[in-house]
């Protein structure tokens, strides 16, 4: 990754468009003794036709969202809703969703990299072909100074939808076997860092999570063969070439806006075992509550979880909506401040942008990654950062191309709808205390 890494100049800011539309529909049935439905509520959007995502899935779920595009993030998703069955207007869930940095640290010390703000990450965004899209739409993304295109009208946003399996199953007393197939909205784009390619996805659910992943492929860089012991491992015949071991450490920036404010909770769940009390008694399981109320950088544990939580919006049962957060699988990267933590909770300010070699216009002395925007603040406005690291040992299956290794996270509805947002019709009636 050290070679063939192009640093042009940045040319221009974030590609966008705002606007506003409104839609309605209204059917009416014929004769005077017909109740007249109610109009829906008009849907509003902050982009142009051209910047829209909206998608109906199978299952009567319809996910709504704007995009852009910005020099060093890439692809940015905004004002993202979430309409399940049974709902009449649109839950807002996200004001803006993108990555946060991808920093590439080597083990031999001698070379480190900020992919996003180092290398013009979202000039790197590449065309897509038809067969990578299927079944889907492949939307233009306008990049200036782009580097893999003829032409700055660069063919990289692909949304299509994909089956994810079983959504349910439910085998009840009289035998009768309820099951649904879920499916997702996919949205995702290609950028070209180098050697290295970046897939960026996020996959919308029929039942309300949204998972993020960053997958990188590409080629294994060649001018990194040259590792010692114990920092590297052999490519090729024999051990004259050993591809220099390296770390991925992505993150993401969450801007959530749930219910359409910006005022939301943060809070913390650790659940602790203890031994059993009594020769007839099991272990028991306690779980505690801490409202985080000031600026955080906190490590995931053993049964412990966050959710971000609506200041203002409440389920049919009339229960806070949120959303929790499940971090995927990690490996910590604990050589620079900035990637020691897997989370960080910070007060919102419009320069804080990215993780670490922030090209923000912040005050003298705020620090330019994450970990020293941590000051104790009191959380209004809270943004959330999600460290996820992959340390990445090449093998000799790694050539060539590289397989895709993925990492990355979701976001999942706790109390969003008062059920299932996809409970069959004969289920509808079943909510606290089952049946039978």
């Amino acid at each position: 990754m050290r070679v063939n890494r192009i640093n042009r100049a940045r040319t221009g800011a974030a590609v966008g468009l705002t606007a506003t539309a409104l839609a309605a529909g209204l059917t009416t049935a014929a004769g005077p003794a017909t109740a007249q439905p109610k109009a829906a509520p008009a849907v509003t959007w902050d982009c142009s036709a051209s910047y829209r995502i909206e998608k109906k899935l199978a299952s009567g779920t319809t996910w709504r969202m704007c995009w852009r595009h910005d020099a060093e993030a890439g692809i940015i998703l905004e004002d993202i809703s979430y309409q399940p069955p049974g709902e009449t207007k649109p839950i807002k869930v996200l004001t803006n969703a993108r990555l946060g940095q991808i920093h590439v640290p080597y083990d031999d010390g001698k070379a480190e990299y900020d992919d996003l703000t180092g290398f013009n990450f979202g000039q790197g965004q590449v065309n897509l072909k038809a067969s990578e899209c299927p079944g889907g739409t492949i939307k233009t993304v306008k990049v200036p100074g782009a580097m893999w295109s003829d032409s700055e009208n660069v063919k990289g946003l692909c949304t299509t939808t994909r089956s994810r399996g079983h959504a349910y199953r439910l085998q009840a007393d009289n035998n009768k076997v309820y099951q649904a197939e879920g499916t997702d909205l996919l949205v995702y784009g290609v950028n070209k860092v180098g050697w290295y390619e970046y897939m960026t996805e996020w996959r919308f659910t029929d039942d309300g999570t949204i998972h993020m992943n960053v997958g990188a492929t590409g080629s294994l860089a060649p001018g990194d063969y040259d590792a010692g012991d114990g920092r590297g491992w052999p490519i090729g015949n024999g051990s004259a070439a050993k591809a220099t071991s390296h770390s991925h450490n992505v993150f993401w920036r969450l801007n959530f806006g749930l219910d359409g404010s910006s005022k939301n909770r943060v809070e913390q769940y650790d659940s602790v075992v203890s031994a059993p009390s009594g020769p007839n008694e099991g272990p028991t399981n306690k779980t505690t509550r801490t409202k985080v109320t000031k600026e955080l950088a906190g490590d995931a544990k053993n049964m412990r979880w966050w959710r971000v939580v609506s200041a203002t919006g409440k389920n049919k049962d009339g229960h806070a909506r949120s959303y929790e957060i499940v971090p995927g699988a990690t490996q910590k990267y604990p050589g620079r401040s900035f990637t020691k933590n897997d989370i960080y909770f910070t007060e919102y300010k419009k320069c804080e942008q990215f993780a670490s070699n922030n090209l923000g216009n912040c005050a003298a002395g705020a620090g330019k990654s994450v970990d020293k925007w941590v000051n104790g603040e009191t959380l209004t406005h809270p943004i959330t950062w999600v460290n996820v690291g992959f340390h990445h040992i090449a093998r000799d299956e790694d050539q060539e191309p590289m397989p895709v290794h993925w990492q990355g996270f979701s976001i999942v509805p706790r109390d969003v709808t008062a059920q299932n947002p996809l409970t069959p019709a004969d289920l509808a009636g079943v909510n606290g205390i089952p049946r039978g």
